[in-house]
């Protein structure tokens, strides 16, 4: 019989991992200035912490898949990671498993590896990350408006004034100045134990760990989204059965819903939901097998986690 064993190429693994290396680094040196005001070096100081930060948050939640499937018995092979010349220079990073998962608890065991042990590296990383970020007045009102400003509905807006000025040279509309991270409950956990109440005004000036941890958090809250394939997908269908599939359905309305009022970023989840991850999610082996009180418990904080990192805008500007 030929062998199942998920093909390892070694050197491809690690030509990705430098890869994303450097695409994390030069993306950020060059879109986000470094993340500091100084020097070339502190640019690239700066740009260097951001991506040791991110490759260490990506590299700890696959290994977590890696290492719990191997330990269930599943062949998994070393992680994929995906470097791109654009944004915060990366998507991540995937494995492939190959062969059915044993039963339900295994399910969880695998699915939960990831996001727990990335957040393991993201959430200490978030605390210093506002720890060397400072705060101050910042030029313009960065307050969340509504609708917020790249939501759906507002960029519908904003594409309908820019029209009218050129038909009617009436004014044009006013550019955002100011690039906003998203807030989640640990984030503004966070920032309130380390710097207080803000003034009015003023806003954290994020230090490259503190966005590196930021995408960390983003990563792992879309991961930890109840659909299809995606970890958080494995763990209502340990959870739910075939009635999770049901769950991803909404989830992507849900996507389509936040991109019109909070973020049209959303709706890039929402094609990706409808169109190439789908909510289906092969069985296990043996479903017979019950989940077990402390895989109950382990789905109950990872749900948690999904509460505590979720962001309705993920980014915004003003």
């Amino acid at each position: 019989m030929p062998s199942t064993t998920v093909p390892m190429n070694k050197p491809l693994h690690a030509g990705l991992f430098l890869a994303t290396c450097v695409s994390t680094f030069s993306m950020f040196y060059v879109g986000f200035d470094g993340g500091v005001i100084g020097s070339t070096e502190d640019k690239v100081w700066g740009s260097a912490f951001y991506s040791g930060v991110v490759m260490l948050i990506l590299l700890s939640h696959e290994l977590g898949h890696y290492f719990m499937a191997r330990a269930h018995g599943v062949d998994a092979s070393l992680p994929y990671f995906i470097p791109v010349p654009l944004g915060f220079g990366t998507l991540g990073a995937v494995i492939r498993l190959r062969g059915k998962i044993p039963n339900r608890n295994a399910l969880v065991d695998i699915g939960a590896a990831g996001p727990l042990a990335g957040l393991l590296i993201a959430v200490p990383m978030l605390f210093v990350g506002v720890w060397l970020s400072h705060v101050a007045k910042t030029p313009v009102d960065s307050s969340a408006g509504l609708p917020p400003s790249l939501s759906l509905i507002n960029l519908a807006s904003m594409g309908g004034l820019y029209i009218k000025h050129l038909i009617h040279d009436t004014p044009m509309p006013e550019l955002p100045q100011l690039q906003i991270f998203g807030d989640n409950l640990l984030s503004l956990f966070a920032v309130r134990v380390i710097h207080g109440a803000l003034p009015p005004g003023s806003d954290v000036m994020a230090h490259p760990v503190f966005i590196a941890a930021w995408f960390g958090l983003v990563v792992t809250m879309l991961n930890l989204l109840p659909v299809g394939q995606l970890d958080g997908g494995h763990l209502t269908h340990a959870w739910y059965g075939e009635k999770a599939e049901a769950l991803g359905a909404r989830i992507a309305g849900a996507a389509l819903l936040m991109a019109l009022f909070f973020s049209a970023s959303w709706l890039i989840w929402f094609v990706l939901i409808t169109r190439v991850i789908g909510v289906g999610h092969p069985p296990v082996a043996d479903p017979g097998v019950p989940l077990s009180r402390g895989r109950k418990v382990v789905v109950m904080i990872s749900w948690i986690m999904t509460g505590l990192t979720f962001m309705p805008i993920p980014m915004s500007v003003a």
